[in-house]
């Protein structure tokens, strides 16, 4: 399930058209803008459709205006993720101010979990508009929506007869003119929201890039700043991550630069070993050998050292004794 999804998952990929249209045919709505979804309701139920019955959609509120409203709504969604126990962070401060890229991106990933939890089909059984009408202005909005649907699928005919009226008058003014090049075609009013919607969707893709570029440089600045430990920065490891990092081309050969100075640093440091070895494996016997002329030179030390009268007591001794060796 996707509850934890990273930056460069397909999920942020997905356009802004496809995401419209995908809450538009689930929820049986008329977005156009995705900070439409500013207010967290549509949020709310598209949880609901993707859990039916665990939304208090009661407490939801489709009319919401102004950020208290807002975060109430996002204060419902919170307490069902938590319900569901999903790790996800709702940076509500961000979304309520509308701003087209933050919205974006948080309905990326609604749609991700919500294809997750159904496997990207809509249950049957769910009745958006029967669910919204328990919320705060849900019925005003099922309302709106309709008379939008209608009025899209409504056959109309002034506009057919307006234009042919104006097309006739156009005609008129140019056959009385002497000059025809002094008229200019005007480009048809049709193409401004087609333009606007041009811009918006690069707007985001730049938006996207830079947020993508600057994820990436934070992770190099903190290798760098890593390398730069002293305690590490003399590994030859680290100088071959530095020369990496500091390489003005792109050219391959900077890798296998880097590859040479690892190897040629650990044959320098093979040579030292043998002799440890060689240290560490004495003879035991020379040792002995050792032990046993200090223990001679020692002795002959001693009797060296004794005075004839301390000798001539320790062979009194002896007699006293009555040792076996002497004959009487």
């Amino acid at each position: 399930m996707a509850t934890n999804i990273g930056m460069m998952d397909p999920a942020y990929f997905v356009g802004r058209n496809e995401i419209l249209a995908w809450i538009n045919s689930t929820l049986h709505l008329n977005v156009s803008k995705v900070e439409e979804a500013a207010s967290g309701a549509i949020h709310c139920q598209l949880m609901d459709s993707a859990h039916p019955g665990i939304v208090p959609m009661h407490k939801v509120n489709f009319d919401a205006k102004n950020e208290y409203d807002m975060i109430n709504n996002y204060k419902v969604l919170q307490d069902v993720f938590n319900k569901l126990k999903i790790n996800k962070n709702i940076e509500v401060s961000k979304l309520v101010k509308k701003r087209p890229l933050d919205n974006l991106e948080f309905m990326q990933w609604m749609k991700r979990y919500c294809d997750s939890v159904s496997g990207g089909t809509m249950m049957n059984s769910y009745n958006p508009l029967e669910r919204r009408e328990a919320c705060k202005g849900g019925k005003e909005v099922g309302k709106r929506t309709a008379q939008t649907h209608q009025a899209s699928t409504r056959p109309s005919t002034a506009p057919s007869k307006s234009q042919s009226s104006h097309n006739t008058r156009r005609n008129d003014g140019s056959s009385n003119n002497t000059n025809p090049t002094v008229k200019l075609a005007r480009p048809a009013s049709s193409d401004g929201p087609a333009y606007d919607e041009k811009i918006t969707e690069l707007k985001l893709s730049v938006d996207s890039l830079e947020k993508e570029r600057d994820f990436y440089f934070a992770k190099l600045r903190d290798i760098e700043l890593l390398c730069q430990c002293p305690e590490i920065e003399d590994l030859p490891v680290v100088g071959a991550i530095q020369r990496i990092l500091y390489a003005a081309d792109e050219s391959t050969s900077v890798v296998a630069d880097a590859q040479a100075m690892i190897s040629q640093q650990q044959s320098q440091l093979e040579p030292l070993s043998p002799i440890l070895e060689v240290s560490d494996e004495k003879p035991k016997s020379d040792t002995q050998k050792r032990k046993n002329i200090l223990t001679i030179e020692v002795d002959n030390v001693a009797n060296s050292a004794l005075s004839p009268r301390q000798r001539i007591s320790d062979a009194s001794d002896v007699h006293c004794c009555g040792s076996p060796l002497m004959s009487y």
